[in-house]
């Protein structure tokens, strides 16, 4: 059994940045990484963009790390190897095969599933997601004799896949169960904002409506909503979230929720395990809440950091995450914490009107989080505003005021 002094499971930008990470403070510890994905480090935000999606730049454009690169660094990596079993006493990873490894310090970096579209006649040909490489080559492929597509969901894939296959020239309907677009996040502004610019392209916007049925046989030709509306289609692409899949962590006894559970330094309940990226549910000092991030930038710095403190640091996780897409003539950001809970103070900056406005989220005397649209130029002064915890309790008429500059509250 071969065994590795740090072990990684999980080859995305997490992974991928704890084994750099790694190797820069320990130039001669064994590295292994495991991924389910044959692949090497690629770009998955490049998967849903213009020039990569439409083939208009060279498809080796999306590598961030080659073979060579792991060679170089001593990293072992191998893909296309799942991880299905843990023993934390041995201190061994199980492969599905039934081969093992072994590990001094293990990091789980696993990423989420998409969510699977559980509706009568979702297994039929035509009906995608986008979650990894291999789903955008399909969708790539399809949409180059597709003419109608249908997506499913209101969220970052629906958005830019909605303004993708647009853009591709296929006819495109949008089907969501809210009332308006992205409710689970966004306020009604923001929401009737994005869907005022998703029109503006053509989509045409379903709200609160489902799929009943998939029609076809054996290929996707159409679907019935429940309202009993058929909508004729060739393909259909399905964002309706993402979770983890984790059984074969709980019987280890790691401590899980929605993600795998872990301090300000990305321990686990379990001794010399650690987790990062879309998969953790962490403790966030700054906001002082446990929450879990699914995003490119956040998973960059906390496989920077569970790296770190593998290497013997004590380094906490201090970040404010945010992320930022664009499509249909408008571009969406978000800053730290987001989700419209009850102890939170809404504050309003800017108009639809002016086509420019953010929601500011106030928790006591902080700010917590905030969403921006086509006002992007703001997110570094507000996720530095998140990030030293400024008092903005009586600045609340400034943060509302558009022509205010924000920086004056550093």
């Amino acid at each position: 059994m071969e065994t590795f002094q740090y072990l990684i499971v999980g080859g995305g930008v997490a992974g991928a940045t704890a084994a750099e990470t790694i190797r820069e403070h320990d130039p001669a510890g064994t590295i292994g990484l495991v991924n389910e994905e044959p692949y090497t480090l690629y770009s998955r935000v490049m998967l849903s963009k213009p020039g990569f999606f439409l083939e208009k730049i060279p498809f080796d454009s999306i590598w961030l790390k080659n073979q060579e690169w792991y060679q170089k660094n001593n990293v072992t990596f191998l893909g296309g190897k799942k991880a299905v079993g843990l023993d934390t006493k041995e201190k061994t990873l199980t492969l599905e095969g039934g081969d093992k490894i072994g590990y001094g310090k293990l990091l789980l970096a696993t990423g989420v599933c998409a969510r699977t579209w559980e509706v009568e006649g979702a297994e039929k040909q035509g009906v995608y997601y986008l979650h990894a490489l291999d789903d955008a080559k399909k969708i790539i492929a399809a949409i180059k004799t597709a003419k109608k597509a249908i997506t499913v969901g209101s969220g970052f894939i629906s958005f830019e896949m909605s303004d993708l296959l647009r853009m591709a020239g296929l006819e495109v309907t949008a089907v969501y169960l809210e009332d308006y677009y992205w409710q689970q996040t966004l306020d009604e502004v923001s929401g009737k904002m994005v869907e005022a610019a998703l029109e503006r392209m053509g989509v045409t916007l379903m709200r609160k409506s489902a799929v009943a049925k998939v029609l076809g046989t054996g290929k996707v030709e159409g679907v019935v909503l429940k309202s009993g509306l058929p909508i004729p289609c060739d393909m259909i692409v399905c964002g309706i979230g993402a979770y983890c899949a984790f059984d074969w962590l709980k019987n280890a006894g790691i401590a899980v929720n929605r993600g795998i559970l872990a301090n300000e330094y990305l321990e686990t309940n379990v001794p010399d395990i650690w987790a990062a990226g879309d998969a953790a549910e962490f403790k966030d000092i700054i906001a002082e809440e446990v929450v879990q991030e699914g995003n490119w930038v956040n998973a960059h710095e906390q496989g920077r950091i569970a790296a770190l403190n593998m290497t013997g640091a004590k380094e906490p996780f201090k970040f404010v995450s945010f992320y930022t897409t664009q499509g249909s003539g408008i571009t969406i950001a978000f800053a730290g914490d987001v989700r419209p809970l009850p102890d939170r103070t809404i504050i309003h900056r800017g108009s639809p009107q002016a086509n420019s406005y953010v929601r500011f989220l106030v928790v006591g005397k902080e700010l917590v989080g905030a969403t921006l649209i086509n006002r992007t130029q703001e997110l570094t002064t507000i996720t530095n505003l998140i990030k030293n915890n400024v008092d903005v309790s009586g600045k609340l008429e400034q943060l509302a005021d558009p022509d205010f500059d924000l920086k004056t509250l550093l």
